[in-house]
C-alpha cells in the first residue's frame, strides 16, 4: 500500500519534512556565503580595488602638462626706473639680465661757474615771493615760468650745451621766443632751450652730453633778462623744476 501511494506521487512534489511541509533546495550562493572566509576576502577585495584607483588617480595628477621647461626669455621684463633689470644676451646667445644705468642731467652751459639763475622755476606750492619772483612779464600780461633761466653777470654771450644725450626733435625760430631746440632722450625726457643765437644742431641730429648746440641770445618776451638762456625739462610730459635735478654747484 504504502509502496503503490508512493508510485502515485508526482515526480516534480518536493518530499516532505516529518510534520508534512516540502524541504526548500539550497541555492549555491548561500552555501557560498554560509562559509566564514567568504565576507573578509570580499573586504579584503573591495580594499585592494579601491586603493589601486587611489594609486592611479594621485599618479596621473602628479604628472607634468609639459614636460618642456620654459625658457628664461618666457619671463616678463617689466619697464621701471634707471635701476631696473634689463634682458641682454652673453656669447653663447643666451639670455642675461643687465642692470640697466642712465647719466644724470648735467647744466646747459659750457662753463657752470660764470651763470646764475636770473629768473627761477614757477613752482605751484611756493611762496608768493617765490611766485612773483617766477613770473615772467610780457606787456601786461603775466605767465608762470616754465624752467629757468640762465644769464652772466656781464651780459656776454656764452656757450648752451646739451643736458643730456638724445636726438634733436625739433629746431625753430619762435617770434617771441628766439631760436628754440626740443633733445629728447631716453626713460621719457625732454629738453628745450630758448632765447638761443648761432644754432649749430638740426632736426634729427643725435648729440652727446656736452655738446654745444647754441649760444646764449636775447628774445622779446623776456628782453629784460638781456642774454641768456631759458632751459626747461619735461618727464612723461610733465613739467620738472630743472634745479631739483642738476646738479649742485
Amino acid at each position: 500500500m504504502n509502496e503503490q501511494n508512493q508510485k502515485n506521487q508526482p515526480h516534480g512534489e518536493s518530499p516532505k519534512k516529518g510534520m508534512g511541509e516540502p524541504v526548500a533546495p539550497v541555492s549555491a550562493w548561500k552555501r557560498l556565503l554560509s562559509k566564514r572566509w567568504v565576507y573578509p576576502a570580499a573586504y579584503v577585495a573591495a580594499a585592494a580595488i579601491i586603493l589601486t584607483l587611489v594609486w592611479v588617480y594621485q599618479d596621473a595628477s602628479q604628472k607634468p602638462m609639459d614636460s618642456t621647461p620654459a625658457s628664461v626669455t618666457d619671463s616678463l621684463n617689466l619697464p621701471g626706473d634707471s635701476d631696473t633689470l634689463g634682458q641682454a644676451e652673453d656669447k653663447d646667445g643666451k639670455s642675461v639680465e643687465t642692470l640697466a644705468t642712465y647719466e644724470d642731467l648735467a647744466w646747459p652751459v659750457a662753463k657752470v661757474a660764470d651763470v646764475t639763475i636770473v629768473k627761477p622755476f614757477y613752482e605751484k606750492d611756493g611762496s608768493a615771493e617765490d611766485h612773483q619772483a617766477a613770473l615772467v612779464q610780457y606787456k601786461d600780461t603775466f605767465t608762470p615760468n616754465t624752467g629757468i633761466d640762465l644769464a652772466r653777470e656781464d651780459d656776454k654771450p656764452f656757450g648752451v650745451t646739451a643736458a643730456l644725450g638724445g636726438k634733436v626733435t625739433s629746431v625753430q625760430e619762435h617770434p617771441l621766443l628766439g631760436f628754440v631746440v626740443e633733445i629728447t632722450h631716453a626713460n621719457n625726457l625732454k629738453t628745450v632751450y630758448e632765447s638761443l643765437a648761432d644754432v649749430k644742431v638740426k632736426l634729427n641730429d643725435e648729440v652727446k652730453q656736452g655738446d654745444t648746440i647754441a649760444t646764449a641770445g636775447r628774445n622779446e618776451q623776456e628782453k629784460d633778462l638781456g642774454t641768456h638762456v631759458h632751459f626747461a625739462v619735461y618727464e612723461n610730459g610733465e613739467l620738472v623744476n630743472p634745479a631739483s635735478v642738476l646738479p649742485k654747484n
